[in-house]
């Protein structure tokens, strides 16, 4: 049973790369896994995923974690309206990268925060990564070292995925990491929380 802890979150994720960005950032967090589905509608716009993803995510967690601020998160990658499930394998991920090379990539995050209170904040933000052109054997190589098949856009930027770049647009560089921090900061003051309030200091 948690004891009630007013200075920390909890990551309703089971991603190991939103816990880093909140480990980095010194904040206090317990992670737990949400109970709910992770799937695409049909003819769902890349925006309206994440934003019922991520409240799907921290829902499944609410009735538990009534007394705690929930923060959860979804992130798709996308062309226009078109989004690129996460490879899961060697083949896939192969054929995204063909894909993309010479070209624009969206990366769109979502946030959802629930709180003690009954409170309820949802926003998105989106990061824009152009890739190189990319031969057959680049892109092997970089498979072959990062493994990238649980990742959105079959890249890990933090590592050796950076290097597939010549391009960024956006703000937040942690939004293609699946958690924008600029947006976490925005989301908890406007219900009057400082994110520094949870950190490690």
């Amino acid at each position: 049973m948690l004891k009630k802890c007013p200075n920390f979150l909890v990551l309703g994720s089971s991603s190991p790369y939103r816990a880093e960005i909140l480990s980095n950032i010194a904040v206090n967090f317990i992670q737990m896994a949400p109970n709910f589905p992770e799937h695409v509608l049909p003819n769902e716009s890349p925006e309206s995923t994440v934003m019922r993803l991520a409240y799907g995510k921290a829902l499944s967690l609410d009735v538990k974690l009534k007394q705690y601020v929930i923060v959860s998160s979804d992130q798709v990658a996308h062309q226009g309206e078109r989004i690129f499930n996460k490879p899961e394998n060697y083949a896939s991920a192969f054929k995204q990268l063909k894909q993309f090379q010479g070209e624009w990539v969206s990366f769109t995050t979502s946030l959802c925060l629930l709180t003690h209170d009954g409170k309820e904040k949802a926003a998105i933000e989106t990061f824009e990564v152009k890739f190189r052109c990319l031969s057959e054997k680049e892109i092997e190589r970089y498979l072959n070292i990062d493994s990238p098949y649980d990742c959105a856009g079959s890249i890990k930027v933090e590592s050796a995925g950076l290097t597939l770049l010549e391009d960024a647009r956006g703000r937040d560089i942690n939004c293609v990491y699946g958690l924008p921090v600029m947006l976490l900061r925005e989301e908890l003051a406007s219900l009057k929380l400082d994110l520094l309030d949870f950190t490690k200091a």
